[in-house]
């Protein structure tokens, strides 16, 4: 689900940016000084999610370890003690190491289909918003795609 979010609010937001570049003729002037417009665009962000997105997973996961653990020890529905028990037994340490592989594989696709969409951009102000959309349906397929894949071959 996060995936999903991250691709909407991310990968609509670097599409838009590239395609708006690509349109203002800013992309062609990159590439008449003699600057690979690509490498200078596209892998900045290719760089940064796949650095960040995995961050984000991990502090959604400590977010909610220490959720639960308010929440129950509050509405008094479980002990502190029960609690702390139950992630140590229930504790399987691959399950990070999955979570931190989909997160590296989700982040190179929202970036680099967004990239794409945003970066080969035709036409004017409308066509934006639809490389946008497509940028992230696309990346929405690719996600749920993907997680399959790595179900099937991880697990």
């Amino acid at each position: 689900i996060m995936a999903v979010i991250f691709a909407g609010k991310v990968g609509s937001s670097m599409a838009g940016g590239l395609g708006t570049m690509r349109i203002t003729e800013q992309i062609d002037a990159l590439e008449v000084m003699g600057i690979n417009s690509a490498s200078y665009l596209v892998l900045p962000k290719i760089i940064a999610s796949i650095l960040m997105y995995p961050l984000l997973v991990i502090v959604a996961a400590v977010c909610a370890l220490m959720g639960g653990y308010v929440v129950g020890t509050l509405t008094g529905l479980i002990t502190p003690t029960e609690y702390i028990y139950g992630i140590r037994y229930g504790f399987n340490e691959y399950f990070i190491t999955f979570a931190m592989i989909k997160s590296f594989v989700f982040a190179f696709l929202i970036s680099t289909i967004s990239s794409l969409k945003g970066y080969y951009t035709q036409g004017g102000a409308l066509e934006v918003g639809i490389a946008s959309t497509q940028a992230v349906t696309t990346s929405i397929i690719a996600i749920l795609l993907a997680d399959y894949f790595l179900a099937y071959l991880l697990i």
